[in-house]
């Protein structure tokens, strides 16, 4: 039986800071994040998905933190195919007379590579440190299942070492029942973590919420299902508080994937005040009350 650590997307989302879940006083980021840290033992960071992290920060992310605290680390836009605001390449990497977005097979090879390089290096603190899990890849609606994707999921892989990256897939084409079995035998034979995922249905982007096992390492993420998910106000989006009936249904599917694997990263992407944080703190006790269940506890306040 494998160990279960549950946490949630991000711990400095502006709604969640106006929710009242930090306790007065707790104002700064240093202080945010070892609150935090004494609440849960895993967290995503998300706005490395918005600009390239700088590696002193990552440096006090690991130092802010206590022993066996993880992170996980979601690729900057540029890598995944996204659309990317110029603004957010480094100062010296930036193109001249760049549009409003662009993406990676708009710049020079030599730009992409140093994208490439020193997003990997500036997390090495949190590898050295033993604080690191993985490196999320949520691919876009427009990448589906074929050749050249795979070989792309293979090339980031590579990129990426000897840091461990783990795939979310946002087109269905992968996870269709005629799809499913390939899919999951191509992450399997590479050791990728796959990243099963709860969100709405009947949508471009809409995922099955497979649970399967590919690697030693798991995750799963939870969207939540706001009714207006193609809003593009990131808090219609994922503004979802799950009830006590849908977490208990799913504690038993999560212990059941945390039993294939090592270690399992439960993640609530639920970000809106503090609906993650709660929500993530009732399913670790769900989780916790099953049979044969392995929930790390909070850790230790450094």
């Amino acid at each position: 039986m494998g160990e279960i650590l549950v946490g949630t997307a991000s711990w400095t989302d502006k709604t969640l800071l106006e929710s009242g879940w930090y306790p007065p006083g707790v104002t700064t980021p240093e202080e945010r994040l070892r609150h935090y840290a004494g609440e849960f033992p895993l967290v995503e960071v998300d706005s490395t998905y918005y600009a390239p992290p700088a590696e002193a920060t990552v440096r006090l992310w690991a130092e802010r933190t206590p022993p066996g605290f993880v992170f996980d680390v979601k690729a900057f836009s540029l890598l995944t195919r996204h659309p990317t605001r110029p603004g957010a390449l480094p100062k010296d990497l930036r193109p001249g007379g760049a549009g409003k977005n662009l993406y990676a097979r708009d710049l020079d090879p030599r730009i992409v590579e140093q994208v490439w390089e020193r997003f990997r290096a500036a997390l090495l603190p949190l590898l050295e440190a033993g604080k690191l899990g993985a490196v999320l890849f949520q691919f876009p609606r427009w990448f589906p299942i074929g050749r050249a994707n795979k070989h792309y999921i293979l090339e980031c892989r590579r990129r990426c070492e000897p840091l461990r990256i783990s795939v979310e897939f946002r087109n269905h084409t992968w996870m269709s029942e005629e799809n499913r079995a390939e899919t999951l035998d191509f992450l399997r034979s590479y050791g990728l973590p796959y990243v099963c995922v709860d969100m709405p249905q009947g949508y471009p982007d809409s995922v099955p919420p497979v649970v399967a096992a590919t690697s030693d390492l798991e995750v799963v993420r939870f969207h939540g299902h706001s009714d207006r998910w193609t809003s593009h106000d990131i808090h219609e989006r994922f503004g979802y508080h799950y009830s006590p009936e849908e977490l208990r249904r799913w504690a038993p599917r999560l212990r059941d994937l945390g039993a294939e694997a090592t270690t399992t990263h439960v993640l609530m992407n639920n970000c809106y005040r503090d609906y993650a944080q709660t929500n993530a703190r009732q399913l670790a006790a769900v989780l916790a009350g099953l049979p044969d269940c392995e929930v790390r506890p909070r850790p230790a306040r450094p």
